[in-house]
């Protein structure tokens, strides 16, 4: 079974769970990973015809699963995502003495991936993110890159390695409009252009909002806009600084399941590093992710690595640090800190992580949350 073959059978299991709604987003990734003009004209049919009968989920799970079997049929060419297409290593950028300096970082990122950046405010995100967008020059290192062809110039190059910053320019006119303008300038058809840029619309749930001006949109649908633009010129690395602000949670999870789902594309897969403030959040849908702080750099794979892991809890509760320590007692704790409102507590190596729960549990203690993160990025917060 191809790959292509492999996607279309998960999203039948959305559908006979009822899960329309990721169902329908990840029907038309599959439907997008055909390029044929045919699927995607029916698609943006389904996707107009389920905006007007919002109530018959039945039918519209019907006709959904009609697509999917056609799309099943096309035949999809998978592009292979072993090479990396971008590599850097050892870059460092310095603004002078006893000013900020970044580095030295190296990462290697191949098509497919998804890279998270998180850290502080302040500690090189964004200097990163524009280094490697070729935007910024760097003092030291090497920075490579291995598009599909060659960019022929600077505005070739700007179509493979794309930068979004976390303020976007003001647009004039409608939303479909300048989604088209941007295929125009790529010498696309006027037919092949309507159907792509409503294809684009459809995947990024941009249909409502398709006839509006950038006054009338609220800045998540303004996001979504600036990766429609993008995505439409195919790009092969993308570089999002600060996607998840100003979203809401719930915002924040879509927009993350959409962008994990377009880098992972079958035959246009797309390297992605994000920025955000958003750590957990940016750890699921993440390959790795990468730590900066004071221009210092981490990712989660040195934790993996590293044997010497203890087991660190955080813990919200508004049980006192005393009675803390009295529920502890009985395990191998040896540090318990108070940071920004919670506990952070941390046990040797052999004690396990459902042994706190239940120890916990039996004191009846009172929790808001608890996390353990002895593997995410977030212990580097902490310490």
């Amino acid at each position: 079974m191809t790959k292509h073959q492999q996607r279309v059978s998960s999203v039948y299991h959305f559908f006979d769970n009822k899960d329309t709604v990721l169902g329908f987003r990840k029907l038309l990734d599959c439907a997008m990973d055909t390029q044929n003009m045919v699927i995607y004209q029916e698609a943006i049919a389904l996707t107009d015809w389920k905006e007007q009968h919002q109530d018959q989920t039945e039918e519209f799970i019907e006709k959904s699963k009609a697509l999917l079997q056609k799309i099943e049929q096309v035949s999809v060419s998978e592009y292979p995502i072993e090479k990396s297409v971008l590599r850097a290593s050892n870059i460092s950028k310095s603004y002078g003495s006893n000013r900020f300096s970044l580095g030295p970082v190296s990462l290697e990122i191949n098509k497919g991936q998804v890279y998270g950046l998180v850290g502080e405010n302040g500690n090189g995100k964004t200097t990163l993110l524009r280094i490697l967008a070729k935007e910024i020059s760097y003092n030291q290192g090497q920075l490579q890159y291995s598009f599909n062809e060659e960019p022929k110039n600077e505005y070739d190059l700007r179509t493979k390695l794309v930068y979004i910053p976390q303020r976007t320019a003001k647009w004039y006119g409608s939303l479909k409009d300048n989604l088209k303008f941007v295929l125009a300038n790529y010498g696309v058809s006027p037919e092949e252009n309507e159907t792509r840029t409503l294809m684009m619309i459809a995947r990024l749930g941009l249909w409502n909002y398709k006839h509006l001006k950038w006054s009338e949109l609220s800045s998540g649908y303004k996001m979504r806009f600036e990766l429609a633009r993008t995505l439409l010129r195919k790009p092969e690395i993308l570089l999002l600084d600060e996607p998840l602000a100003n979203l809401d949670v719930v915002a924040q999870q879509v927009i993350l399941e959409d962008l994990k789902a377009i880098a992972n594309s079958v035959n246009n897969p797309i390297a992605l590093i994000l920025s955000s403030q958003q750590l957990y959040e940016v750890e699921k849908v993440s390959d790795k992710v990468i730590f900066l702080k004071n221009g210092q750099y981490k990712d989660n794979s040195d934790l993996k690595n590293d044997e010497e892991n203890h087991l660190i809890i955080e813990i919200d509760t508004p049980t006192s640090r005393e009675e803390l320590l009295e529920v502890f007692k009985a395990l191998q704790l040896e540090k318990l800190n108070f940071n920004g409102g919670v506990y952070v507590a941390y046990f040797s190596v052999k004690t396990e992580f459902y042994d706190v729960m239940a120890a916990l549990g039996n004191a009846k203690t009172d929790i808001v949350y608890i996390r353990n993160i002895s593997s995410s990025t977030r212990r580097f917060f902490v310490s």
